[in-house]
């Protein structure tokens, strides 16, 4: 069966369609079949993201490795049966048809909660969780003291995992291993940065998590979008010399995918 990757928070802004496209993209380059979902109806960024790619491969004449992009099949109201759910539906449908032709699944889920996200949740073998390196975005876990020291108790996000857990226990499947990536780090607040990692530490231990870095604000990611690609693409686009930035960004994406530590991959590019 393939390995499903669930890229989900319940706030925008967070970076997740850059975490989900990258890692998709750097799968596809080990020589992986990926394929991808994305849950967001509305903005659909990741979506957008490949048919971008889609169209830079086809006018530029490249051969770039890359995630296929799925949409969600529709769904005749007439099929379903007494009480499912038309998104449930949609949703283990398009799973089913992917698994057989691919290694890995990525799911890019909206910033917000929705029955689409709730589902995607419990089929994620690997959940990974993009937060912004502030207490702010850090609300999306656990509420905190005004000291941003003590914890007072989980989020309504974190209990949606915690429910998503029970659900593929319920089903005898392997347990989420989530991952929380502290992305959009910046060079500064450095007192900042310190209380929320030892926040995120305390938090991990109490809840099951594990911490990954991300990636830093650059402003690389946003040049990228329109054109589909990756960080990994800029030599085969003639980019001959990277400078000292986009160097760091790579090994910040081989340390993300090293720390994900999905089955029978090694970050080697």
């Amino acid at each position: 069966m393939a390995h499903i990757i669930v890229v989900g928070n319940e706030k925008g802004g967070a970076g997740k369609s850059t975490v989900a496209m990258h890692v998709a993209t750097a799968l596809a380059r080990l020589g992986r079949k990926v394929s991808a979902l994305d849950l967001d109806l509305r903005q659909k960024t990741l979506g957008r993201y490949i048919e971008n790619r889609q169209r830079f491969i086809e006018k530029s004449g490249l051969d770039l490795p890359s995630p296929y992009f799925h949409a969600l099949p529709e769904v005749d109201q007439s099929t379903l049966k007494p009480g499912e759910n038309v998104y449930d539906r949609r949703l283990s449908a398009a799973v089913a048809e992917l698994e057989p032709d691919s290694d890995f699944i990525v799911i890019d889920c909206p910033g917000s909660h929705t029955r689409l996200s709730q589902v995607a949740h419990s089929l994620a073998d690997t959940l990974v969780t993009p937060l912004n390196d502030s207490f702010v975005d850090f609300d999306l876990l656990a509420q905190v003291d005004a000291s941003g020291e003590k914890i007072l108790g989980p989020s309504i996000y974190s209990e949606m995992v915690w429910n998503a857990r029970q659900l593929r226990a319920q089903a005898g499947l392997q347990p989420i291993d989530w991952v929380v990536v502290r992305n959009r780090l910046g060079a500064q607040q450095m007192v900042n940065k310190k209380k929320v990692g030892e926040a995120l530490q305390n938090l991990a231990r109490r809840i099951g998590f594990r911490t990954a870095p991300g990636f830093s604000e650059r402003v690389i990611f946003r040049e990228l979008f329109p054109r589909g690609l990756t960080l990994l693409d800029l030599k085969d686009v003639g980019v001959k010399q990277l400078n000292i930035s986009n160097v760091a960004a790579r090994q910040e994406l081989r340390e993300l995918l090293k720390a994900l530590d999905l089955p029978g991959v090694e970050a080697d590019f």
